[in-house]
């Protein structure tokens, strides 16, 4: 795939990026020299190879999921400036 500088020009447009008349050429080519580094990416055999996430293998740690400080309604609703039936009250600020 080649792009030209008519096509530069749209795809700068899309990204409401401003170039210059001048530069087109350029920003073209270097267009060019990306899609001509994936199609070389493209060229090369990953049959068997596993996906990553990082280049270093890693396991994430994990914990047992344990509640372990609930129940404490009145400790966190003594905070607040008002409270009402076992909830934060709030001024309206919706009409």
């Amino acid at each position: 795939m080649s792009i030209d500088k008519d096509t530069a020009a749209r795809v700068a447009k899309l990204a409401r990026i401003k170039v210059e008349e001048d530069a087109l050429p350029a920003l073209a080519q270097e267009f060019n020299n990306i899609l001509g580094f994936i199609e070389q990416l493209n060229e090369v055999d990953v049959e068997g190879v596993e996906p990553m996430t990082s280049v270093t293998p890693q396991k994430l740690k994990r914990r047992v999921d344990e509640i372990s400080d609930g129940d404490q309604q009145d400790k966190v609703l003594a905070n607040a400036p008002d409270a009402r039936e076992g909830f934060f009250a709030v001024p309206k600020v919706v009409e």
